[in-house]
């Protein structure tokens, strides 16, 4: 970007760049300084480090580096080249009320660079306008991680094997996956709290993969308090993983000790006891105490009293999982074709903590 910033202000146009990240703007200001280097010493241009501008002295050829947020932190500078950077975490309205009316007096042009959100998000809006156009005014790029000659293939290689196969998609290759409106759950069910009450009972769920070679196991923590008369879950950690049977009973225990979990509950598939077995043979399992859930019936069935729960504003997430929540968001009973790991989890916790189950000699039937 700073290279395409150069080249436009050496042909006479103003220069704006403008990130919500400091870091990000010296950055850009380095890499203009270093290919004006010569320029500069030779007395040509004026720079000012501390409104990270350089200007042709006498004219109004410019460029220059800010931090910006919103309209008012956009607000006082005038460019023909906008540059918007990070914009997913701009509000709307610096490009709305400020950076558009900017570019009118020389018809100038703007670039977005920003990386695809979770959710909705204003980006989405304005990708999608660029894409529809046939005025030629508007052009979209899509970029992975792999296209990036900075990052070494080994490691997106090595990121990858942690990764499940929605977040690679979205995080990596860059794809554009909107939330499934068949699925059971919308981003406006779930509430997100920094804080919660006195816990009267914490549980681990832990729904297998059934894979000794990698495939993602479920592992989500939730306590119980009582709020108005009312028992209401909060969700307290999302530690679901990919790996082999014994990364993930490690991490189960790991769970278990730093959420001071009354109990763990392993869904009973794939070889019956292999949830407690593999948990019992890692340093520490030998002290979880650990009961096994058997479904009963099928996995739309058990979530939709959970999805309840979510509709009377009853379960809470303290802080944001991005894994879980994407899939609450995009699995669909009947349409999806992979198996919803982190929510059967979260369905194991919420309905053992506050719905209620039957048990049958020592186990849980849901």
């Amino acid at each position: 970007m700073a290279i395409l910033a150069v080249e436009k202000f050496l042909a006479g146009r103003r220069q704006l760049y403008a990130v919500p990240v400091q870091e990000q703007v010296d950055r850009f200001w380095h890499e203009i300084k270093r290919a004006l280097a010569e320029p500069i010493e030779a007395g040509i241009y004026y720079k000012n480090e501390t409104l990270h501008l350089i200007e042709l002295p006498s004219t109004e050829q410019r460029i220059r580096a800010k931090t910006a947020w919103d309209a008012d932190t956009l607000r006082g500078d005038y460019a023909d080249d906008l540059y918007l950077d990070e914009f997913q975490d701009m509000s709307k309205d610096a490009w709305e009320l400020v950076g558009a009316p900017m570019l009118l007096d020389n018809d100038g042009d703007a670039v977005f660079i920003y990386t695809k959100k979770r959710g909705k998000n204003h980006t989405d809006d304005l990708f999608k306008q660029a894409q529809t156009d046939t005025s030629g005014r508007w052009a979209t790029f899509v970029f992975s991680s792999h296209d990036n000659p900075h990052i070494s293939q080994d490691a997106l290689t090595d990121i990858a094997k942690d990764m499940t196969n929605l977040a690679y998609r979205m995080e990596i290759l860059a794809e554009d996956i909107e939330d499934d409106p068949a699925a059971l759950w919308s981003r406006d069910l779930i509430d997100h709290v920094t804080s919660y009450p006195d816990l009267t009972r914490v549980v681990i769920g832990v729904d297998p993969s059934g894979s000794s070679t990698g495939n993602e196991c479920g592992i989500v923590g939730a306590g119980v308090a009582t709020v108005n008369g009312e028992p209401h879950g909060y969700i307290l950690a999302d530690d679901s993983r990919t790996g082999t049977p014994a990364q993930w009973a490690t991490d189960v225990v790991v769970a278990y000790n730093r959420l001071k979990a009354d109990r763990v509950l392993g869904e009973n598939n794939y070889g019956g006891e292999m949830v407690e077995n593999t948990i019992r043979t890692v340093p520490g399992g030998n002290g979880v105490a650990y009961k096994t859930v058997h479904a009963t019936r099928g996995k739309a069935v058990r979530a939709e009293p959970v999805k309840a729960l979510y509709e009377k504003k009853r379960i809470h997430h303290v802080g944001t999982f991005q894994g879980l929540e994407d899939e609450m968001c995009l699995w669909a009973p009947g349409q999806s074709t992979w198996s919803p790991n982190r929510i059967d989890a979260l369905v194991w916790v919420i309905t053992d903590l506050i719905i209620g189950t039957k048990t049958v000699d020592g186990d849980v039937f849901v």
